[in-house]
């Protein structure tokens, strides 16, 4: 048996016991946010600075929203009732999307592409998770919107959603290294 030497991990059954609670008061998901914003942050610099677009997807909105990544976590994590191991495995499906995609997570894609990602992680690791339309009210976009990024979100990543222990453990001291 593998000697799990992340604190950020040996929170993630306290985090997951704490229901309606804050990001802020989630070690994992703070960290996890703060990477993502940093993550923005250096996106949209190094896109104004060499000129490049990013290139637009099913993902994007057509202006930032108001409400911060941060923000945004905390609202998913309060409605979704979602395990903290969904929010470690969604940012693994992230950078593999990501990997098979070019792009850049930026302030214009990260909010769809968390609710989705966030939602297939629940759908494929919880017992117990709510329908599309549900995650989609959560998210602030329609149903149908929030089927067809799930649509596009799977086939980018080729249906390959299962994640290994040792990656998963990996992307936690990853994580908990980061911020």
């Amino acid at each position: 048996m593998a000697i799990i030497k992340s604190e950020l991990f040996k929170s993630l059954e306290f985090g997951a016991s704490l229901g309606n609670s804050h990001v802020s008061e989630t070690p994992l998901l703070m960290k996890l946010s703060s990477l993502l914003e940093i993550s923005i942050l250096k996106n949209e610099k190094l896109l104004l600075s060499t000129g490049n677009n990013d290139p637009v997807t099913i993902f994007h909105g057509s202006k930032a929203p108001n409400m911060s990544v941060t923000q945004y976590m905390e609202r998913i994590f309060k409605y979704s009732n979602c395990s903290t191991s969904c929010f470690v495995i969604a940012h693994i499906y992230l950078e593999r999307f990501f990997q098979k995609k070019s792009g850049y997570l930026t302030s214009f894609n990260a909010h769809r592409l968390l609710i989705t990602s966030i939602m297939v992680a629940a759908k494929f690791l919880d017992d117990k998770y709510y329908s599309n339309a549900y995650f989609a009210k959560v998210g602030g976009v329609s149903t149908e919107e929030m089927n067809r990024m799930e649509i596009e979100f799977l086939f980018n990543l080729e249906f390959r959603l299962f994640v290994t222990t040792e990656l998963f453990l990996k992307n936690c001291e990853k994580l908990d290294r980061a911020v």
